[in-house]
């Protein structure tokens, strides 16, 4: 605040307590000369929800003491605490190997959003629907199937045996057998078999994780997938 925007706030202050109030011209001159050196950087107002007036108000309806300017700074720095805690920093739009410009820009931002004449950059969330993918990526994904391009995922084959015996099992039109639960070791749906060994006294003894289903377990996948198929052929007898 400038010192005009200072004496415009005292004579506010004034109005609502009168002890603020300087009758003397030297003390009111002081008066000024001190609340502008100390609120200099705290402005009048912003467009996003800070006035220094209503702090000023809160406080005197609030406490009975009389208002000083850290009653007012102290509101403001929770203003920009709140608001930078609520930022999170966009991709600037300079070059990003332009270091020097990269990091002007995020702090010119973050200044922009703490002095309130910006409204803080929110986080993308991820949500579980399709209504925000581009059209372009959908397009793309339906041309080749999947977003792990063939190679890559031929790479990953052997780090992951078994969902790449999924996929080839599903390729080659045989039941996806991850689909259903596994009665022998207790896997749960996406999950693979595990070894399963028991000892003399019940306990397990063995947990590893098997690149290929049980044998029962396949037979209950292709088991559902006759039933589904059969479905489709006749749904009115269903």
């Amino acid at each position: 605040m400038d010192r005009r925007e200072i004496a415009a706030l005292l004579a506010y202050i004034g109005r609502l307590d009168p002890r603020t109030i300087r009758t003397d011209e030297g003390e009111a001159r002081d008066q000024l000369a001190q609340w502008h050196e100390l609120l200099g950087d705290v402005p009048m107002a912003t467009p996003h929800g800070w006035d220094v007036r209503v702090a000023a108000r809160q406080h005197i309806r609030t406490s009975p003491y009389q208002i000083l300017p850290a009653d007012l700074v102290r509101p403001w720095e929770s203003y920009r605490r709140d608001r930078l805690a609520r930022h999170s920093d966009p991709t600037p739009s300079v070059d990003p190997d332009d270091q020097a410009a990269w990091a002007a820009e995020l702090a010119e931002t973050r200044r922009a959003v703490a002095a309130g004449t910006a409204q803080p950059a929110q986080a993308r969330a991820i949500t579980s629907g399709r209504d925000g993918v581009d059209p372009k990526l959908e397009a793309r994904l339906r041309e080749i199937g999947s977003c792990i391009p063939p190679a890559a995922r031929a790479a990953l084959a052997p780090y992951r045996p078994a969902r790449a015996a999924r996929e080839a099992a599903i390729a080659q039109g045989q039941p996806d057998a991850l689909s259903v639960r596994c009665d022998w070791c207790q896997a749960q749906v996406d999950e693979p078999c595990r070894r399963r060994r028991v000892g003399p006294d019940g306990a397990a003894r063995g947990n590893a994780l098997l690149p290929n289903p049980h044998h029962c377990r396949r037979e209950l996948a292709a088991a559902r997938q006759s039933q589904e198929t059969e479905q489709a052929q006749h749904p009115a007898m269903t």
